[in-house]
């Protein structure tokens, strides 16, 4: 397989997806219910929000941790998929699960101990992951209500989504006021576009959390998808997936993914990186051109033919390959999302960042701005 062509989601549709987009054929997807998603947490009101852009592709979100719990693409063949993981009810989501699909703040994923220092002041986050804090902590932005209204756009239906993070909210200094807003947009795309604002300075990393499945929505492995990653390099971690705040090439290790590789190539091999993320769990520092939206990582599953194109404003992509669900959640139309069955691509600044001063800073001052972006972005091939 050829590398794919740089940008072409976001230059215009390739000319055989036009035309597969005129005639699509629609898949026995399961029919995610609104009324499932209509609910009161804690005095505000939960619903579900459908996008669908000029080509027929369909994002359904809640503005619950603004999740997205489905995206329908089509495949080679014009036969509309759903390409994410996730629950039909919102009562699922709420129970005990491995962020499908959520926004994640304020800080994606680790940071050592559950500690940073800002001022010359500690401190102490809630140590929800071993003995590290992961993903905002135990009422992360995945957890709470935000407050939604829909846009039309030039470039497609969106979804803004608005939260405020009171000062001290699982122990982060400051009021981060945050705006996410997601277009489904008429190139084909879902794009992320993220802001926040404090009033003192903290800490903030955002990022999303979708675990894809190209193939068949999680009825099957993702070993076979081929992933291409634009970095030389990538962050190691230690036992407990902290960096150690190494830059360490990739070159002749199995994180190498400059060309489109197979998952499953390698993720076996005999690596002390892998054993000690029990696969792919790591952060690939991007070889990123300047600070606007530049494409950084493909995948392509061979048997849909579906090509998803990531493109970002962030100098790190971390790659999971879903090395810990193990047939315990029961996803959309009964599918049980059994070991590796879904990946995430999340966009974001380096794990525990606020601990190695020689990452790319995640600190944000009150004469600041939190600005990221992200696309998602859906062909054929």
């Amino acid at each position: 397989m050829t590398t794919p062509r740089v940008g072409l989601s976001v230059l215009g549709p390739a000319l055989a997806f036009a035309l597969l987009m005129s005639n699509y054929v629609c898949s026995s997807k399961a029919q995610i219910k609104p009324e499932a998603f209509h609910w009161t947490i804690d005095g505000s009101q939960v619903d579900l929000y459908t996008l669908k852009n000029s080509n027929g592709l369909e994002a359904t979100i809640t503005n619950y941790g603004g999740i997205v719990v489905s995206l329908t693409v089509p495949d080679k063949n014009g036969k509309l998929g759903d390409v994410v993981l996730g629950y039909d009810t919102l009562n699922d989501y709420i129970g005990n699960t491995p962020y499908f699909g959520a926004l994640i703040g304020r800080y994606g994923n680790r940071i050592a101990k559950g500690r940073f220092t800002v001022d010359g002041v500690e401190y102490q986050l809630a140590q929800n992951n071993d003995s590290n804090a992961l993903h905002g902590g135990r009422r992360g932005f995945d957890k709470v209500v935000w407050q939604a209204e829909k846009l039309d756009t030039p470039d497609g239906p969106a979804l803004k989504l608005t939260y405020t993070s009171k000062d001290g909210e699982e122990n982060y200094p400051g009021t981060l006021r945050c705006t996410v807003i997601y277009t489904l947009t008429n190139k084909n795309c879902l794009k992320i576009e993220y802001a926040a604002e404090t009033d003192k300075p903290t800490f903030v990393n955002l990022t999303h959390h979708s675990y894809f499945n190209l193939k068949d929505s999680g009825a099957s492995d993702i070993l076979g998808h081929e992933l291409m990653i634009k970095a030389s390099k990538f962050t190691p971690v230690d036992k407990g997936l902290i960096p150690t705040g190494e830059l360490r090439a990739v070159a002749g290790t199995p994180f190498d993914f400059n060309k489109p590789t197979a998952i499953g190539a390698r993720v076996e091999n005999d690596d002390e990186q892998l054993k000690f993320g029990k696969g792919y769990d790591h952060n690939w520092v991007l070889d990123r051109q300047g600070k606007e939206l530049e494409l950084v990582a493909s995948l392509y599953e061979p048997t849909s033919g579906r090509l998803m194109e990531v493109l970002t404003t962030e100098p790190g992509l971390q790659f999971y390959c879903g090395n810990f669900l193990d047939g315990t959640n029961k996803g959309k139309g009964g599918t049980v999302y059994q070991h590796r069955t879904g990946l995430c691509l999340e966009t974001q600044h380096f794990p525990d960042s606020p601990n190695h001063p020689d990452f790319p800073t995640t600190e944000l001052k009150p004469d600041g701005k939190y600005t990221q972006t992200t696309a998602y972005c859906f062909s054929t091939k």
